[in-house]
């Protein structure tokens, strides 16, 4: 079990799953680059953590939910948590009749990536819950912004061995304190850090990105 002390933000398995530098330049050294991008994705987090909570039918939404794992070491907050009446389930919720479903739902600017670093931090997010809640969540939800549309996730075995094996990581990258070197491939396009992350990069970073990359590609196959 981890102490308040150690406690590490949950946005930061999305960070490690996408790159180990770039987690490292935003929670080791602080850096951090806000672009358009980033800008939209932010604004919309405040506007769903500043809604009130509301009940629609056998549905109590609840935004801005607080979130600790102390055996995962993690803190966060949840953007939307769900609870559906469900005479299934056991848990009731306080002030409610009746026993009710744990469904988190996290909010992405954009649309659905490649890889499965959302799927990551929806599934912190759940195990986070389920320790606190002393609750199961089989499944949840990211919201895409572009697309207006829910993708369900299934919060399956794999999912979190993985998303326990990143929260390792993630620890063991602070305590160690040391930001490990550029990595250069297709996933520095569309990082925000670029430019910190390799200064010595010329003013035409994306040019020089894309010829790196295609050089890489055409020795590796």
């Amino acid at each position: 079990m981890y102490s308040d002390d150690q406690l590490l933000a949950v946005s930061g398995l999305q960070h490690i799953a996408f790159c180990t530098r770039q987690c490292a330049l935003i929670h080791l050294e602080q850096a951090w680059s806000e672009n358009f991008l980033t800008a939209q994705g932010r604004l919309m987090h405040e506007r769903v953590h500043n809604d009130e909570s509301e009940t629609r039918g056998d549905v109590r939404i609840t935004r801005g939910l607080p979130l600790t794992s102390r055996r995962l070491g993690l803190v966060g907050v949840a953007d939307v948590v769900e609870f559906h009446r469900d005479p299934d389930s056991t848990f009731k919720l306080p002030g409610r009749q009746g026993t009710w479903r744990v469904y988190p739902v996290e909010y992405k600017r954009g649309k659905r990536k490649k890889g499965n670093i959302d799927e990551v931090q929806l599934c912190a997010q759940a195990l986070c819950l389920e320790e606190m809640l002393g609750v199961t969540i089989p499944e949840g939800s990211l919201y895409y912004g572009q697309t207006r549309n829910r993708v369900i996730i299934s919060l399956d075995e794999k999912l979190r061995r993985e998303t326990e094996r990143l929260a390792e990581r993630f620890h063991e990258l602070m305590d160690s304190g040391i930001t490990p070197p550029p990595t250069i491939g297709p996933h520095c396009k569309s990082c925000s850090l670029a430019e910190e992350c390799m200064p010595e990069l010329p003013q035409n970073a994306a040019a020089y990105l894309d010829k790196m990359i295609a050089e890489n590609i055409k020795v590796n196959g």
